[in-house]
């Protein structure tokens, strides 16, 4: 277990429900799938780099929605910049994303 916070450290994330778009393989990536989030008027897209090639195909995300957090801090990854981060359990043999079924409206807060 990681270290107790506080709840205002918890609550400086920006956790937000974004539509998968478009999802690409890049072919400079071994690793990485990138995704175009819809995260609503508010916000707008963003691209999302994910390491998760080696379990996903991109058909799995399109259309689907996710929780992202949104306010970290651009990160280089490979020739891409990703913008946010996708929110996925820690399953004993891959990552395991949260696909929200009954669907969400893209920018929704998560609390």
């Amino acid at each position: 277990m990681k270290p107790v916070i506080e709840y205002g450290d918890f609550e400086k994330l920006d956790i937000r429900i974004g539509k998968v778009v478009e999802a690409t393989a890049p072919e400079w990536s071994k690793k990485l799938l990138e995704f175009t989030v819809d995260f609503g008027e508010e916000i707008g897209q963003k691209t999302i780099l994910s390491g998760i090639k080696e379990w996903y195909p991109v058909e799995d995300f399109i259309g689907n929605s996710y929780m992202f957090v949104i306010n970290l801090a651009e990160r280089k990854m490979g020739e891409g910049v990703s913008q946010g981060m996708m929110i996925m359990a820690d399953g004993d043999d891959q990552p395991i994303p949260f696909a929200l079924k009954p669907e969400v409206e893209p920018g929704t807060v998560v609390r």
